[in-house]
């Protein structure tokens, strides 16, 4: 099944920037992490942030990102001196986790398949649901 049937919103814009890898997924893509798989599975096989709920809850995922520093936030606009993540929901679950790039776009990890750069409503609307809180952090700065 091609991106264009999974997230009809997509359509062609979007590019791949990475090959398939299976030591990571999208939300261990958006706290820009590339070694390990998270996820709040309730056997502890994968990382999750210590003392936060193994949960697949909206809470719980808002609670893993405050332990990186984020908070939520009003709007998925590109915003100077901030990092910003993006959480999608389909029914009650969440199913997917974007990173805002430098450029306003959006980057996200599809499952073990590549990661792409596209607009944010792209993967909206279809297997990951709707983006339905957007969180944001202060961007750390290198002293040189």
């Amino acid at each position: 099944m091609s991106l264009a049937q999974l997230f009809p919103k997509l359509g062609n814009d979007y590019s791949v920037t990475s090959p398939r890898d299976r030591r990571y997924n999208c939300v261990a893509w958006a706290a820009g992490v590339k070694e390990i798989w998270w996820q709040p599975d309730e056997h502890g096989i994968f990382y999750w942030p210590p003392d936060i709920p193994r949960q697949y809850t909206l809470e719980a995922y808002i609670e893993a990102f405050a332990t990186l520093g984020y908070e939520v936030c009003d709007n998925d606009y590109l915003e100077d001196g901030y990092e910003k993540v993006a959480i999608f929901v389909e029914g009650n679950s969440p199913e997917h986790m974007a990173r805002q790039l430098s450029s306003g776009r959006w980057t996200s990890k599809l499952g073990m398949w590549e990661d792409i750069e596209h607009a944010l409503q792209g993967l909206s609307g279809g297997k990951y649901g709707e983006v339905v809180k957007v969180l944001k952090r202060r961007q750390e700065r290198s002293e040189v």
